[in-house]
């Protein structure tokens, strides 16, 4: 009876545990989207600085790249006129393609950040760490 009762504690226990550790980890790998689109924006920033176009920079108008730990994949487009561009990171590896609270994150030139959850509801303060 009493190994009974221990299975059941830990069972309750475990139904508590791994959907709370498997949204901390889900939070967690947030950051490596946030992380590479910022260097890659500071990237842009320097070499806009010495040719004064993006375009020179990104390789061409756009360019896809996987994130430093391979959970989103990158892209960059640029806009000539006005000269600009925007980041956009989408999941691309489990546990990322499983959080539907941050479907999508954007950045672009003037330093504004945005994000969509999996119904396109903006979500920018939860997914960009605000909140």
């Amino acid at each position: 009876m009493e190994l009974v009762v221990t299975i059941g504690i830990i069972g309750i226990l475990a139904a508590i545990a791994i959907p709370s550790y498997s949204a901390y980890i889900k939070r967690a790998n947030r950051s490596d989207a946030t992380r590479t689109m910022t260097v890659d924006a500071q990237a842009l920033e320097r070499c806009y600085s010495q040719t004064f176009t993006y375009s020179a920079c990104a390789g061409g108008a756009v360019g896809t790249a996987p994130s430093a730990q391979g959970y989103y994949n990158v892209t960059i487009a640029v806009t000539a006129a006005p000269a600009g561009y925007t980041l956009t990171a989408v999941p691309i590896k489990s546990p990322q393609t499983l959080d539907t609270s941050c479907a999508q994150f954007t950045l672009n030139n003037g330093g504004t950040q945005g994000a969509v959850d999996s119904s396109n509801n903006n979500n920018t303060k939860t997914c960009w760490g605000s909140t």
